[in-house]
């Protein structure tokens, strides 16, 4: 019996996820409430919901749905597989409210055992990780920087840490940027100030203009109180491929942010901690949401595809609520720990 135990114990635990063991984590229940009551009755309205997923990084659990809608599902788009939460009221509507709530176990990430000698790959294999997008066009200026930084490095890591350590010292946290900005890239080589989806963007950019796969993450952070409002909380992070090894996590915009609240500059040694910190990991103190640049939302939505999916996204008949005004376009996220 005790054998039987003791083998029952071993699998269950080889049987456990790295992730819900390892490592620091951060947890509680994050409540996403919308009310677009206040908008024209006579037209159609729809609303779509960054969707949160289980992956290695993350558990979510105890997901609810509620609201006054006519229609309601989770969908994704066919590029990216970004999950979605869709809904729809229809005309003459009294009411327009639902409320997304979910419970969150995220991990802190390190990666940093990077292997001693790369290994041969094909880019092709990587395609959608390497091209342009509207606003981070990969050839001209960028390129032209890209190999100037990169010059004299050899391999994806050096490269990579090279774009790194340029963006680090030379983006710059900029508090006037509305929401986490739009990451216009040659806008931002003339004038490297922005928030956290304009650093990355950046880097990113580079990284792809120099050969290297690269991406953009889209979430909310966590907070650390019992309760918190969260409404504007979202950020942007980024990651880059090692062949041969794994997607490396980076987040030099929170480098930034740091030396702006701690008034450091780039020599203070805090600095320096910061950016060994957040060169192969991210804290957990944050959610993982969407992914993808150009988004053509499911279902489809009016106008042009969505530059990001950080925030939620509305319309009514075919006026798109401004994201960034939650007064206006009604929303109110709460963490509870």
């Amino acid at each position: 019996m005790k054998k039987l135990l003791r083998f029952l114990l071993t699998v269950t635990f080889l049987l456990i996820p790295f992730w819900a063991w390892a490592g620091n984590e951060s947890s509680g229940t994050i409540s996403m409430e919308f009310d677009l009551s206040g908008h024209n009755p006579n037209e159609e309205a729809q609303l779509w919901i960054p969707y949160p997923l289980s992956d290695r990084d993350q558990l979510i659990s105890k997901v609810k749905v509620t609201g006054d809608y006519a229609e309601s599902a989770v969908y994704s788009d066919q590029v990216y597989s970004t999950p979605m939460l869709y809904a729809r009221w229809d005309k003459g509507s009294a009411t327009r409210k639902l409320t997304l709530s979910f419970h969150v176990v995220r991990q802190e990430v390190m990666r940093r055992d990077f292997p001693s000698q790369e290994v041969a790959w094909d880019p092709a294999d990587y395609a959608m990780y390497l091209k342009p997008t509207s606003l981070g066009p990969i050839d001209g200026q960028v390129k032209v920087l890209a190999d100037q930084i990169t010059q004299g490095k050899t391999g994806v890591l050096e490269k990579a840490k090279a774009i790194y350590d340029w963006t680090c010292e030379t983006m710059y946290r900029e508090p006037k940027t509305r929401g986490c900005g739009p990451g216009d890239v040659c806008s931002l080589l003339l004038t490297p100030g922005g928030k956290c989806t304009d650093i990355h963007s950046v880097f990113v950019a580079l990284c792809r203009a120099a050969g290297i796969p690269a991406r953009e993450i889209f979430g909310i952070r966590q907070g650390k109180k019992a309760e918190e409002d969260i409404s504007s909380w979202q950020h942007c992070w980024a990651e880059f491929y090692l062949p041969g090894y794994d997607w490396v996590p980076v987040d030099p915009a929170d480098v930034r942010k740091m030396m702006l609240k701690e008034k450091l500059e780039l020599v203070d040694a805090k600095t320096t901690h910061y950016r060994d910190y957040f060169w192969g990991g991210w804290d957990q103190y944050r959610v993982k949401l969407a992914m993808g640049r150009d988004l053509q939302l499911n279902p489809p939505q009016q106008g042009d595809s969505l530059n990001t999916f950080g925030y939620p996204y509305a319309q009514v008949g075919n006026t798109t609520l401004d994201w960034l005004d939650p007064k206006t376009f009604k929303y109110t996220f709460t963490f509870r720990q």
